[in-house]
């Protein structure tokens, strides 16, 4: 069989989860098999230079940092001149135009991806849910809201969920000096909920007096964040950093993550601080409970719930064992279920399926 011609359109190539994965998925998948390119509908990419040493082929569509005419139009003409066989839509805004131009462009298979918790209504699943042939969602909580609340057929919705690199994000020497560290790798937009994880560190750090609390990332609530921070009683002990391309560093100096989201899919974050041996505290939304085992690998609380966050900061915070052996269980879970050859193989099968579908095979 022929290669079967596949691209990944996304947004960008910035720092964030959804792009981690599709370079690692382009990389993984058989090249035997498949020929595969990454779309981006602007400019920009934190991650361009892995994407190149990964010998993978990128496609920039538009010209500038945001999606404009000019990145819809270039999507199109690029459709039409390549000829792709499957498209995988990730991110909100190419879901929503990859699916709408190439079923024009009559890509025989067009593969929607749900990832995160607001996705669904983001990228106006009522009205083009059936622009894609299939739907591929990391969690089944949002296989569930895709079927019940949308109406897919289950036959029409796959979960696979997130992959890590084990190798990669493996466990480094604990912290030592300045006490621990709460990690909150997220991006600073309203559905992280920043604000209640800095009250939660208000209550928990209080009975510690060394304990720190750094968020990690980039995005719109910046100012807001940085406004909030100053107006915190442990303020010296809270500091908020630009985001990276490789995390590393931070998760080495970390002694907790934690994760207030409102809304989730299966964030990688969580993941990767599993995989580098790393206790959790985070909210029981999307699918986090299929990630963390409360009382195992992390705590759970509810949305919004400063007081249940606070106190899962506090037994870890008050045991270094306790962060030790919960570490320990995330790490062995991680390597149990969440392998990056196996991610992207059940992708690869979907793919194989949906094309021979297609063909009539």
């Amino acid at each position: 069989m022929a290669q079967i011609k596949t691209i990944l359109l996304l947004q960008d190539l910035l720092c964030g989860g959804t792009q981690r994965h599709c370079l690692e998925l382009a990389k993984r998948l058989d090249p035997a098999e498949f020929s595969v390119e990454i779309w981006t509908l602007t400019v920009g990419g934190d991650f361009e230079a892995r994407a190149l040493d990964y010998g993978l082929t990128v496609r920039r569509l538009g010209a500038g940092s945001r999606v404009t005419p000019a990145g819809i139009w270039g999507l199109w003409r690029a459709l039409r001149r390549e000829e792709p066989e499957v498209l995988l839509a990730f991110t909100v805004v190419p879901n929503i135009w990859g699916r709408m131009l190439s079923r024009l462009a009559k890509v025989p298979v067009v593969v929607a991806n749900c990832r995160g918790g607001d996705d669904l209504w983001r990228q106006y699943e009522g009205l083009l849910k059936n622009l894609a042939h299939h739907h591929v969602c990391n969690s089944q909580a949002l296989k569930k809201a895709l079927t019940k609340t949308y109406g897919l057929p289950e036959s029409r919705v796959s979960v696979i969920p997130t992959g890590v690199d084990v190798d990669y994000f493996a466990p480094v020497p604990g912290p030592s000096g300045n006490g621990p560290m709460i990690l909150c790798p997220a991006r600073l937009a309203p559905i992280k909920d920043h604000a209640s994880l800095i009250a939660a560190f208000e209550l928990a750090g209080a009975g510690h007096a060394l304990a720190r609390l750094r968020l990690l990332g980039d995005g719109p609530l910046r100012q807001r964040i940085e406004r909030r921070i100053e107006r915190s009683p442990l303020k010296d002990r809270i500091e908020l950093v630009p985001g990276c391309a490789d995390p590393r560093e931070h998760y080495g100096q970390a002694s907790v993550v934690a994760l207030s989201s409102l809304s989730e899919g299966m964030p990688n974050v969580i993941l990767e601080a599993m995989a580098m041996g790393l206790p959790t505290v985070a909210t029981a939304v999307g699918g986090v409970p299929e990630l963390v085992s409360h009382g195992r690998t992390g705590f759970l609380a509810l949305a919004g719930d400063v007081v249940g966050l606070a106190q899962g900061l506090d037994r870890l915070l008050a045991s270094k064992d306790l962060r030790r052996d919960f570490g320990l269980a995330g790490r062995q879970a991680a390597l149990a279920e969440h392998s990056l050859d196996e991610v992207a193989k059940r992708h690869a099968g979907l793919v194989l399926k949906l094309v021979r579908q297609g063909r009539g095979w």
